[in-house]
């Protein structure tokens, strides 16, 4: 009895949750919930998401993969209305190809006392070009409001490419439920990729599976009518769930390169094929084997080893110069000021080195692998190098698909220095920021392949020197000069340069309430190998607070650290400042006549272990002078969560300290 009544128990549960993940079934309760059960700063939550992956078979084109999504979310908020656009990578390469096929798109509101359902339509579904290889399905639900929920089942069909896309358990809103089913013939071997700190529910399944085979026999004697032969393939299929339920929100917080990369989800990864008759195929197994596949694909190696195209017009670049250093520059600064980034990426050319070159325009690989040859024509050990962007995630493994750019590497002097032509102001060694991804892959002549690193070694200096008066009523007014180093100078030359000065002059002032900037100049806007060079005057009336006799002023003035960036109790993940870097600001202040200098702030020094940041603020007084050295050095990048509780705590001794008065008092 006690078994029956088990049985019986299982059963309804497994009834009713199968009712709760069925589309269709949108209540006036749901529509009327107001903040999510477990996390009511939700502003929007996925009350299920569930994926079906099956590989079909075509008497035509043989297997093909079908996966299935289907899912419902919750909107709590205006800041949850994202939660109504789709999006989809979607990849096309001759016989190899993807589509996305919609069933159903519902957004559900309650008007009155009655649902209203209301179905997206074709305006609400976009394409977008991603590059030569892959574009973007978008969908935009349509009347999303705080309250709504949105229904959406769409198949993914792809021939060809044997990819399966990797599905996310968490997302940056709370997930009710998660599960995704995979259905895969013994044929194709994938292996297994688990990302992020939760780990679902997984049940395996062996199954056995036939399918039809028709061929062709012949046609009977005087007869026109064509016979065909039919057999039962029979094969075994390994079915396996992944469950996961009442998931947290993954909570992304400053200095994070890609929050993705550390949200729980499944990667499951081609590594070969081996059918019946034929010979294994493989696809990924290690990097040095993803890195040769890639090397000799027609649009990579043999691209790289085209001439004929630039070598009269390197020849009279180079004339009379021997010095590697000054070759490396005069050909990184001539493709970048020749060719024009038309902003596709991937490692693969589309059109061609030559018609790049001729047209003056071409994608990532086009512009950086015509640079590699041009460095090697000119004697030097110049390399390709696969990168992922920090858009694309971090490449944790050997995969064609974990790569999607390429950049240039020049072995010289026992190190490699990197180079991407496809932006204006980068420099050797200083690369976009989206290629600084933590490593990449360098492809030599011989066929071997290293890791790379790409993160940046050098410090990227901000300097301020500012020299300021403070009048009796708690205005300051001065002239400050800022030069730029590096990584600081390429992310200024980027904002900067295209944009009117009076435009650039606002923003500052917008940024800096109370804060006007008259007599501005920059030096060195376009000559790269300068540091930039910031001259203005500038009145504050923000940094000095009046008390009845006593003034309290903020000795960084409007440069002052206000508020801690890192607010979660704990981190699971790295945090990413890009690259080292230095703050050092030299800041002298004259005192208005009549007043005394009350309360100076103490100088201190703090430092993080292993050398990781340090902060020095030395300040001291001289007659009518107050004089302040401020440094602040970020002196290893990536950090890892085990630290952030002392990165904290840190970060909150250095906003407090700049947060510290000097007190003058009236006479």
């Amino acid at each position: 009895m006690k078994t029956l009544l088990l049985l019986l128990t299982i059963t309804f549960s497994l009834s009713m949750q199968s009712q709760k993940n069925e589309l269709g079934k949108v209540t006036a309760e749901e529509l009327n919930q107001k903040t999510h059960p477990t996390d009511t700063s939700a502003v929007a939550a996925i009350l299920f998401k569930m994926g079906d992956v099956s590989f079909e078979y075509s008497q035509q084109s043989g297997f093909f993969i079908k996966t299935n999504i289907k899912s419902k979310i919750k909107v709590y908020k205006k800041e949850g209305y994202d939660w109504g656009n789709f999006e989809t990578l979607l990849y096309n390469e001759n016989n190899a190809k993807q589509t996305l096929d919609i069933k159903s798109a519902y957004t559900y509101n309650l008007v009155g006392d009655k649902v209203e359902k209301t179905k997206l339509k074709a305006d609400g579904v976009f394409d977008e070009k991603v590059n030569e290889y892959w574009s973007k399905k978008k969908i935009t639900m349509p009347n999303v409001k705080e309250g709504s929920i949105i229904e959406i089942e769409y198949t993914i069909k792809d021939e060809g490419t044997g990819l399966i896309d990797e599905w996310t358990f968490q997302e940056e809103i709370p997930v009710d439920y998660s599960e995704y089913t995979t259905r895969i013939p013994e044929y194709y071997v994938y292996n297994t990729h688990f990302r992020g700190w939760l780990s679902p529910k997984i049940i395996n399944e062996d199954l056995r599976e036939s399918v039809e085979l028709r061929s062709k026999v012949g046609q009977e004697t005087g007869n026109s009518r064509t016979t065909f032969n039919t057999e039962q393939l029979s094969y075994k299929l390994k079915k396996t769930n992944y469950k996961l339920e009442n998931i947290p929100a993954i909570k992304n917080e400053s200095f994070t390169n890609n929050i993705k990369n550390y949200t729980s989800s499944l990667v499951l990864e081609l590594a070969m094929t081996r059918f019946p008759n034929q010979m294994t195929q493989t696809y990924s197994t290690d990097w040095e084997t993803v890195t040769k596949k890639i090397y000799d694909y027609t649009d990579f190696g043999p691209e790289l080893n085209k001439t004929g195209y630039y070598e009269k017009d390197i020849d009279e670049l180079l004339k009379g110069i021997s010095s590697p250093l000054e070759k490396v520059g005069l050909i990184f600064s001539y493709v970048k000021n020749r060719m024009n980034w038309n902003e596709m990426y991937g490692y693969s050319c589309k059109s061609g080195v030559r018609s790049a070159y001729k047209d003056k325009t071409g994608n990532a690989a086009e512009i950086n692998l015509m640079l590699t040859s041009m460095l090697r024509y000119a004697g030097l050990s110049a390399n390709p190098i696969l990168i992922s962007t920090r858009s694309n995630g971090i490449a944790l493994y050997p995969s064609r698909s974990a790569f999607n750019y390429v950049i240039s590497g020049i072995e010289l002097e026992n190190q490699i220095v990197l180079l991407d032509a496809t932006n204006k102001y980068s420099l050797p060694g200083v690369l976009p920021i989206r290629d600084l991804n933590w490593y990449g892959r360098i492809i030599r002549e011989n066929g071997s392949s290293a890791t790379v690193s790409l993160t940046p070694q050098k410090k990227s200096i901000d300097a301020v020197t500012l020299m300021g008066n403070i009048n009796n009523e708690g205005e300051i007014s001065g002239k400050v000069r800022k030069k730029l180093f590096d990584y600081n100078a390429y992310v200024f030359r980027n904002n900067y340069n295209g944009v009117s000065k009076e435009s650039y002059i606002e923003k500052l002032e917008k940024e800096n309430l109370g804060l006007e900037i008259e007599e501005y100049e920059v030096q060195n806007s376009v000559n790269l190998n300068e540091p930039i060079v910031e001259n203005y005057s500038f009145k504050s009336t923000n940094s000095v607070e009046v008390i009845g006799d006593k003034l309290y002023i903020s000795p960084l003035l409007y440069f002052t650290f206000k508020d801690n960036p890192f607010k979660q109790e704990n981190r699971e993940y790295p945090v990413d400042f890009i690259f080292p870097n230095q703050d050092n600001f030299k800041i002298s202040l004259t005192i208005p006549e009549g007043y005394n200098i009350e309360t100076l702030p103490e100088s201190k020094v703090i430092a993080m272990p292993d050398n990781i940041a340090k902060f020095s603020y030395e300040i001291s007084k001289n007659n009518n002078q107050i004089q302040l050295s401020y440094i602040f050095d970020i002196n290893k990048v990536v950090i890892d969560n085990g630290y952030y509780v002392t990165l904290k705590d840190f970060f909150k001794e250095l906003v407090n300290k700049n947060n510290e008065h000097i007190v003058l008092k009236k006479i």
